[in-house]
């Protein structure tokens, strides 16, 4: 059984976490798996958009701690392993954001620690109404620090470390307010929702979106000057798209664009 399944329909591309036993922990074999499928997609143009869901009753429950255990019997108490584990872990977030195109996180159970960051770290997210978020790996004296990088960067800071300071959950709805997710939705209504999102995105020109993409994350880390004259940049290189022009053209004459793309 593959610890990461993937299934392509269209434009969009669905992995999904698949080792529902251990509620689709990020051991070292799911973050190889994932790292691998993002490599492949940076470079697969025909694909625009990317849900990323788990098996079973749960998203990812976070890293998987009997391998943690196991990797401590070391003779340095497994310092080097630690260090691999959480920069392995590290680059795999990093590639969602630079990944060219968008990926929704399609959220139920629990997303609990790095599952917790990896929902934050994803473009947009879509969870089930009886979902729960939590940090809490300082219940059992670990404090979240590396899923706060980017649980930081997406809800209020005074809210994000009462989570990693309490290690209590948040329910579907608070996520939605605070801006973890974009939207919380009856469990029914999960798979039509976030695939309904992902066909949206999907139907864009890829290349605007990818080119934005990388502008909202370059922008966002920048003093307001510097982000309009960096963004300005950006849409002049939009500009000259050939189907960006097309795109244009078909509006003001009330057809649809003819995309070389």
């Amino acid at each position: 059984m593959t610890v990461l399944e993937r299934n392509d329909t269209g434009a969009v591309a669905h992995l999904r976490l698949n080792a529902p036993e251990r509620l689709n922990a990020l051991s070292d074999e799911m973050l190889t798996a994932l790292q691998d499928q993002l490599n492949r997609l940076k470079d697969e143009p025909h694909i625009r958009a990317v849900v990323l869901s788990g098996a079973g009753k749960a998203f990812c429950a976070g890293h998987d701690l009997k391998q943690m255990t196991a990797g401590r019997q070391s003779e340095d108490g497994g310092k080097a392993y630690f260090a691999d584990l959480f920069n392995r872990c590290a680059a795999m977030m990093l590639s969602i954001r630079s990944l060219p195109q968008p990926v929704i996180a399609r959220v139920h159970g629990i997303a609990t620690a790095a599952g917790c960051q990896l929902v934050a770290s994803c473009d947009m997210a879509i969870a089930a109404q009886d979902t729960r978020f939590g940090v809490n790996g300082v219940n059992i004296g670990l404090f979240c620090s590396t899923p706060m990088v980017a649980l930081s960067r997406n809800i209020p800071r005074k809210k994000a470390f009462e989570m990693l300071s309490t290690g209590t959950f948040i329910d579907a709805a608070t996520a939605e307010n605070l801006g973890l997710i974009n939207r919380s939705v009856p469990a029914a209504e999960l798979d039509a929702a976030t695939t309904g999102l992902a066909e949206t995105v999907a139907s864009k020109l890829g290349a605007a979106v990818k080119i934005g993409k990388q502008a909202f994350y370059q922008q966002i880390e920048m003093p307001l000057e510097q982000a309009y004259a960096y963004t300005g940049d950006v849409m002049v290189q939009n500009m000259m798209y050939r189907d960006t022009e097309e795109g244009i053209a078909a509006f003001l004459e009330k057809r649809d664009p003819d995309w070389a793309e």
